[in-house]
């Protein structure tokens, strides 16, 4: 006797194969069965001739405090998401030695968000043993962040690690691949990722390769020196021998449009040489930051403590002005090309600053009767730097091209923040890439698109048995139907759920029927099985 079958969908089973009619039979949160079964079954459920896919998977966000805030996680249960991948772009809540607990908090908290109880871990293990009891929805897998290791080790110290403190860094990262983590992340954008020489991420990069694990990176610039960046990390993965993942390829600021052709042409050149090199994109031509990280890197140097006091100091402030309103070539000052007018505020934590919550910086600089730069600043210094912002800095063409990349998997890089005014894709990146990209412009067929957002992923990050409908794989399923399947969350109203999903399933069990959450929890942290350690 079978738990559930599912029958009369049409089955797209992950593979980039053709989709055709069948059956699929669960027991036990394992599937079973493919194509047809005459066993009898506890529950059938009709799919009425819709999608029967494998569960989405979410292979870069920060939902790494939310998931333990909120386990139902229904803004990704909602867009058929089975599986997230936290932990990237160098920011994660552990690991951390109690002096530079605060040091960390203020660095994660605008992308990551902030929890209003103590963290009852210190280790990247405690951690993760704490995710595995959340009895979240959905499954969880992560990476160990460079971010944390160098802040727990030297804080925000703007110079190379000493041989003392990069053994240290390599126990942190070695203890948290051997604990399950997929590899390691880096976040170059952000200090103190922004400080860190190649070379030495190179050296952390060989414990990650000698486990097999990942390098996945927010490369240093994404405008002005997005080529240069992509050149570095494909420098460090070659010298360490790591396999390389960029995180969210894109060309921003309007001068740099239609980079993103030879950021592509580097990666599949590097491939060509037989280096193992893959990227992932959001379905949007806007992004979602911190307002920190328009200012200039050293403005950022001793973390945000520091960096307030500088904004305070006349002087400096002036210098800062400066330099934002001319191009530079040492750092992607991306307002100077793309405009004040691109810089959306998103989300503030204080109750005066809600009112400014979906206006951008231009228009908040006319109504407070200052200069946009001036805007900014008052800004970070009034919100204790905690200001969360969306970017239109990237061209349509662009995301079309990285979408239909061969080598190109979708990931929502939705923050830890789903108040205020945050970036829709928080709700509705994988509905949008079916109802944009498959149905209305045609850039992927079906079976393409969920490739992308199921074995791809699945494989890429190495979580077992899982985004293929295949059998003896976890019974992770998403029934939509192809026509109507959509987004509805905008920049203006993002806090909306799609259309299109009738179910979702977890480990076999209905986390999502008819658009609604059943409370359902069967989810787990997914631990990474490393080979052995050369």
């Amino acid at each position: 006797m079978l738990d559930i079958i599912i029958e009369n969908g049409r089955l797209v089973d992950g593979t980039g194969n053709p989709w055709y009619f069948g059956q699929l039979g669960i027991k036990d949160g394992i599937i079973t069965h493919v194509g047809r079964t005459d066993d009898e079954a506890l529950e059938r459920i009709d799919a009425k001739g819709q999608v029967v896919a494998p569960g989405f998977i979410d292979g870069h966000c920060h939902s790494d405090l939310l998931i333990l805030d909120q386990p139902e996680s229904e803004f990704k249960m909602q867009q058929g998401v089975t599986t997230e991948v936290v932990g990237n772009c160098g920011l994660a809540p552990a690991p951390y030695f109690k002096d530079r607990a605060a040091e960390l908090k203020s660095y994660i908290e605008p992308v990551i968000g902030r929890t209003d109880w103590p963290w009852p871990w210190e280790t990247i293990e405690e951690y993760l043993q704490h995710l595995a009891k959340s009895h979240a929805s959905e499954n969880v897998a992560t990476y160990v962040a460079h971010g944390a290791l160098r802040i727990s080790v030297m804080g925000f110290a703007n110079r190379p690690a000493t041989k003392e403190e990069m053994n240290r860094m390599k126990q942190l990262l070695e203890a948290g691949l051997q604990a399950g983590a997929i590899g390691l992340s880096i976040g170059l954008l952000y200090a103190p990722g922004n400080y860190t020489p190649k070379e030495e991420l190179a050296e952390l990069c060989r414990v990650v390769a000698a486990y097999g694990g990942l390098f996945s990176t927010h490369i240093r610039g994404e405008g002005n020196n997005l080529l240069a960046s992509v050149r570095e990390v494909i420098w460090i993965a070659e010298q360490s021998g790591v396999s390389l993942h960029v995180s969210h390829l894109k060309a921003a600021g309007r001068i740099n449009w239609g980079q993103t052709q030879d950021a592509i042409a580097l990666i599949d050149e590097a491939r060509s040489r037989g280096m193992d090199v893959t990227c992932d994109v959001y379905p949007y031509s806007a992004g979602s930051t911190t307002l920190t990280t328009v200012l200039p890197p050293w403005v950022l140097e001793g973390g945000i403590e520091a960096t307030l006091q500088r904004i305070a100091d006349p002087s400096i402030r002036k210098q800062i002005k400066e330099e934002l309103r001319e191009e530079q070539t040492s750092w992607d000052n991306l307002v100077c090309s793309t405009g004040w007018q691109s810089v959306f505020v998103s989300s503030v934590p204080s109750a005066a600053g809600k009112l400014l919550e979906g206006k951008h910086i231009q228009e908040i600089s006319e109504l407070w009767g200052m200069d946009p730069e001036d805007t900014a600043l008052e800004l970070l210094a009034r919100e204790n730097g905690q200001v969360s912002i969306v970017y239109f800095h990237m061209s349509e063409d662009d995301v079309r091209e990285v979408i239909r990349y061969d080598y190109s998997l979708i990931a929502s890089d939705s923050l830890g923040c789903v108040t205020g005014k945050p970036h829709p894709r928080s709700y509705g990146t994988f509905p949008r890439l079916f109802a944009e990209y498959v149905r209305s412009s045609r850039i992927l067929t079906l079976e393409q698109a969920v490739r992308k957002v199921t074995s791809f992923p699945a494989q890429r990050f190495k979580l077992g048995k899982r985004g293929l409908l295949v059998p003896g794989y976890a019974a992770d399923i998403v029934i939509f139907d192809p026509a109507t399947i959509s987004d509805t969350a905008t920049y203006q109203d993002p806090i909306r759920y799609p259309d299109g999903i009738s179910a979702v399933l977890v480990g076999g069990r209905k986390t999502m029927e008819q658009q609604r959450h059943t409370h359902e929890r069967p989810g787990a942290f997914i631990p990474v099985q490393h080979c052995c350690r050369n």
